[in-house]
């Protein structure tokens, strides 16, 4: 088996086709299963974010994998397969799992280095394992992506500034508003949506100095808990324009399927504010809440995904070389351990044969000692000190094979001792259909929160 991608990002597709592909929280679960149900599919688990959609499974054959997850993904988004193949890309193996943790690491978001996406790859990983569509190769996977991410921001300064697509997009914002120092005193900040990101935008409205700070959600106690955080104020979702009307910065990020911020809507607050007066919509929803006619009325701004696409964030060069140094470390080692768990089977097999040719030779000892007379006690000795003798002279060469399989190249050594060893490829193949069954696998320990 073997890791495989498919996925489009803001690097490979416009926003309009990832607006199409996201992967809701109420179809997530039934693709997975759809994933897992393909012929040459055993694991998977789906990355969505507001900026990418990724496959990551585990597959037994290349090309019937990525045609199988292909239709898939053409079928959950509604695209044609001949348009959405423009906007996908395919890594395979060795470059699937250096992308896995280049993503933890923040090294391939919008914004280099913010400090959310850690949290959604853990999140991804998680509902996987709820739905069971994970097995332990993408589990150990997703440990060292988790572990590569948690070490690029404990030992780098790549997320110092704590990076977010909202303090980007509020950075945007108050140029737009001609308002630079990076403060929202004075401002009235209007946050439509109530979740995660909504939250962090609250968050981040208010530790930057607004003067008001109000929440607008279709479920208004979800609204004012999230308001009551910030001592902020609560709007009614129903009278969209007038909320909009009083505030100086709009920034929606729901989970909704269609437009929250009609060009109507847009046009009726404008017609409540003072003429003139400048309006910033900020839409860091996925699919887009705002649209896109509003931010052609006069006095809007909207500030979109698009936009904050082509914003680079000020991680030093420095910082970005030692996340690279430690994703390459973390892809050293997970190689490596892969190439030495793969030799296990063979090396199970290999004591279980001697297990079998030292019970069969004691048995027939046994068999000609006793008419010797021989004590019990004397039989059980020897059967200890034979096992004794069998396990030592097994142990170096199990051992260095480990060690030496976990070198590229490696698995050429693990050729040779079932060679050297005659041993039975099924029984082989046997050890390695036991060590793979998620049954029989110990329980994943729980990473660490973040």
């Amino acid at each position: 088996m073997s890791v495989l991608v498919v996925g489009l990002s803001h690097k490979s597709a416009p926003i309009a086709t990832l607006e199409r592909a996201a992967v809701g929280d109420d179809t997530l679960g039934k693709m997975l299963s759809d994933i897992v149900r393909l012929p040459d599919v055993a694991e998977a688990f789906v990355i969505s974010t507001c900026n990418r959609v990724e496959v990551y499974a585990d597959v037994d054959r290349f090309h019937g994998g990525v045609a199988g997850i292909c239709e898939l993904l053409s079928r959950h988004s509604g695209i044609p397969s001949a348009e959405l193949t423009g906007s996908l890309y395919v890594h395979y193996e060795d470059r699937a799992v250096q992308h896995l943790l280049s993503v933890a690491s923040g090294l391939d978001s919008v914004v280099v280095g913010e400090d959310q996406i850690i949290g959604q790859v853990r999140t991804a990983i998680r509902v996987a394992e709820e739905h069971e569509t994970m097995g332990r190769v993408l589990r150990d996977l997703g440990r060292v992506a988790l572990h590569a991410g948690k070490r690029a921001r404990a030992e780098t300064g790549i997320d110092r500034l704590g990076l977010s697509l909202v303090s980007v997009g509020i950075e945007l914002a108050l140029r737009e508003l001609r308002l630079p120092g990076g403060a929202l005193s004075g401002l009235s900040v209007l946050v439509v949506g109530a979740g995660t990101m909504s939250g962090l935008a609250v968050a981040t409205a208010a530790r930057l100095g607004a003067d008001r700070v109000v929440v607008a959600n279709r479920t208004r106690d979800r609204a004012q808990r999230l308001a009551d955080s910030v001592a902020g104020e609560v709007a009614d979702v129903a009278d969209l324009a007038a909320a909009i009307a009083r505030a100086d910065l709009v920034i929606s990020c729901t989970g909704a399927a269609g437009l929250v911020i009609t060009e109507a809507i847009a046009r009726e607050a404008l017609s409540l504010r003072a003429p003139g007066a400048p309006l910033v919509l900020l839409d860091l929803a996925m699919p887009r809440d705002v649209d896109p006619a509003a931010g052609t009325l006069p006095g809007v701004s909207l500030i979109g995904m698009d936009r904050l696409s082509s914003e680079h964030a000020g991680v030093g060069a420095g910082d970005l070389s030692a996340v690279r140094a430690i994703v390459d470390d973390e892809f050293a080692a997970y190689g490596s351990a892969v190439r030495a768990a793969q030799v296990s089977p063979t090396v199970v097999a290999l004591r279980a044969k001697a297990a079998t040719v030292v019970d069969a030779e004691l048995a027939r000892l046994v068999g000609r000692l006793s008419e010797e007379s021989l004590s019990g006690h004397a039989l059980e000795e020897i059967a200890r000190t034979v096992r004794r003798v069998v396990d030592k002279l097994l142990h170096a060469p199990t051992v260095r094979v480990k060690e030496l399989a976990s070198a590229p190249g490696g698995e050429d050594y693990e050729v040779a001792l079932r060679v050297l060893f005659d041993l039975d490829p099924r029984a082989v193949e046997a050890v390695a259909r036991a060590e793979s069954d998620p049954l029989n696998s110990a329980d994943q320990e729980g990473d660490d929160q973040q």
